[in-house]
């Protein structure tokens, strides 16, 4: 685990949470409680529909909390609209729109954010995208459009960035790719990360702690320390303890099915 300080990025405290239809409430989280240590890198799995995109969009303000608070940098936010960087499955760069002004969006709507322009050249180019600042998203690859989502979320200004299952949509080995690039990333930026994912080795090599949702509505997740130290490397995943690890979160998700 990279070293952290004692400060917590993010805490949800005893918080609530259930839809509304027409005929009843259906419970997604009740009396939830969770900390992210600043500069940790924690996923979350779980089956569809267990509730984890609900609580990005809990922590984006996207959806109001039935009860309970949510703390970023250990305050209490209401309007948490625009406070955290956010990375969504589909990477929605604006096709008339070129990498860079794709990228800048977010310091057009929040001109309070720590980074300014003149940021922008040298991170065009930590990210691989130097040469292609004035490309089109459909002049881009797959893994090159997701480097660029990230540089917008990164781009928000905020150490709390949100990764709902970015490489879900890429090829085998660009995924492989994409992994070992973003841990590069997280290192320079010193950012703090929750990421979504479906997939438990991509789990495994990219986080400090798994919190595994088994059950709706829960209360608590099943919560997991990686054990790898950093830097890793993808042959690290052959280590017997982590295939241990694999087979038995695989276990616990197979009698799920």
């Amino acid at each position: 685990m990279r070293e952290q300080n004692n400060k917590l990025a993010l805490q949800f405290k005893n918080v609530d949470f259930h839809y509304k239809n027409d005929a009843e409430e259906i419970p997604i989280l009740k009396n939830m409680n969770l900390s992210v240590a600043d500069g940790e890198f924690v996923s979350i799995i779980g089956a569809s529909g267990s509730g984890k995109s609900t609580i990005f969009r809990l922590i984006v303000g996207l959806e109001e909390l039935t009860g309970g608070s949510i703390y970023l940098n250990e305050k209490q936010v209401t309007d948490r609209s625009g406070k955290v960087g956010y990375m969504p499955q589909q990477d929605l760069l604006m096709p008339w729109r070129t990498v860079q002004q794709n990228a800048v969006l977010p310091l057009e709507l929040h001109k309070e954010s720590r980074l300014d322009r003149r940021a922008v050249d040298s991170l065009l180019e930590a990210f691989g995208l130097k040469g292609y600042e004035n490309k089109y998203p459909h002049e881009l690859s797959g893994g090159m459009r997701q480097r660029v989502s990230f540089l917008r979320a990164t781009l928000s200004g905020s150490n709390v960035l949100l990764l709902d299952e970015p490489f879900s949509a890429l090829d085998a080995m660009t995924r492989l790719f994409m992994q070992e690039w973003l841990l590069e990333q997280w290192k320079e930026q010193q950012s703090t990360i929750l990421f979504i994912t479906h997939d438990i080795t991509e789990a495994l090599f990219l986080s400090d702690r798994i919190f595994v949702i088994t059950d709706t509505p829960f209360t608590t997740f099943k919560e997991i320390e990686v054990p790898l130290e950093r830097p890793r490397r993808q042959q690290d995943l052959g280590n017997k303890e982590v295939t241990e690890l694999k087979n038995n979160l695989l276990d616990q998700f197979r009698m799920r099915v």
